[in-house]
């Protein structure tokens, strides 16, 4: 399987960053086998969700394939969409977040929304990390105050990805919780916009001229040029890496059997991608 090119984002939970270009923010890069773009620093998701959809239909309208990495789960443990939507299609959870996400540069809804949802379950939990000075209900600011809430804490990928969070906590360093919630409305309206034209692995069939992927920059070791960004150089490397796979390596890691849970793209096949990286 070949693609033209790779686009890897780096996202992000929290509120505008401001015009200087800074960690923790969103930085995305494009690459092709040939040619690298330099990362590209986008201070809020607005900014990110615009100049991504529009830099993938430039490339649809040209006739390139593009693999598109996001560094956020694309699911939950196993049970949770089941509870919140009836289905355990994680395709529908994004729909279900794209309906209920209140989101400005300034501000979002997501710890509130996690408290909603913990509100949903029994016990308490399953998330945790309330980032407001003010109390939330049902949202418990430790995750050692939770219990009975019935849910694995990690996914199957995330237990065996190195130093992988649980998607259940929703800030602090390294967190992951609140990226997807604040990311899933995102990664619906890609859906939504670009229709059959697009496909998520490994949901879906990864045949169409638009493939969203889950990554995790940190299944490789991490070369940054002296006082380069960590994020971008991370979205960098990646998409470099990436965009140089030979055919056969690509197909190799995108020949994984579908869970609702999903899957990190490269988990599993480290020594092959270092032999790649160099």
């Amino acid at each position: 399987m070949t693609f033209d090119g790779v686009l890897m984002v780096d996202w992000s939970g929290g509120n505008d960053r401001g015009p200087t270009p800074k960690k923790d923010a969103i930085w995305a890069c494009h690459a092709t086998a040939t040619d690298q773009q330099p990362p590209i620093y986008l201070r809020n998701r607005q900014i990110a969700a615009d100049w991504i959809t529009e830099t993938l239909a430039r490339e649809h309208a040209a006739g390139n394939r593009t693999l598109v990495g996001f560094d956020l789960c694309f699911a939950y443990p196993l049970g949770f969409a089941r509870h919140l939507t009836g289905s355990d299609d994680p395709l529908q959870l994004w729909d279900w977040f794209a309906a209920r996400v209140i989101d400005s540069p300034a501000a979002n809804n997501r710890f509130d929304l996690a408290g909603q949802i913990n509100g949903r379950f029994p016990g308490i939990g399953p998330f945790w990390f309330n980032g407001l000075r003010r109390d939330i209900d049902h949202l418990p600011r430790k995750g050692s105050a939770r219990h009975g809430h019935g849910l694995p804490e990690k996914r199957a990928a995330d237990a065996a990805a190195k130093g992988a969070f649980s998607p259940w906590q929703l800030a602090g360093a390294g967190a992951v919780g609140g990226q997807a919630i604040m990311g899933f409305p995102t990664l619906a309206r890609l859906r939504q916009h670009f229709g059959a034209a697009l496909s998520v692995w490994p949901f879906q069939t990864p045949d169409t001229p638009i493939v969203l992927a889950e990554t995790y920059f940190s299944l490789l070791p991490l070369r940054p040029a002296p006082d380069t960004i960590k994020d971008a150089a991370q979205v960098s490397q990646y998409a470099s890496l990436f965009a140089r796979l030979p055919p056969a390596a690509m197909d190799n890691l995108l020949d994984h059997k579908a869970t609702p849970e999903g899957w990190v793209l490269g988990l599993g096949h480290a020594s092959m991608l270092r032999d790649v990286h160099g």
